[in-house]
């Protein structure tokens, strides 16, 4: 019974065909970790840069129609 499942398994463990793919999905994992580790530590001070455009824009009188 165990030769049998090795004899079913190790071709399949030796194939590589999907290695590159793996290390693709691999890359995308690590790359979108540090993006929201990123996104975490500056999200504060990005909030504080968009809220100072909206109240610069807040303080432009309306243009009047006519």
């Amino acid at each position: 019974m165990l030769s049998r499942l090795k004899q079913f398994f190790l071709p399949k463990l030796r194939n590589e065909k999907g290695q590159g793919m793996v290390e693709y999905a691999l890359i995308i994992g690590l790359v979108a970790i540090v993006v929201v580790v990123v996104l975490l530590a500056l999200g504060p001070k990005i909030s504080e840069i968009f809220q100072g455009i909206i109240d610069s824009l807040d303080r432009v009188p309306a243009v009047p129609t006519a």
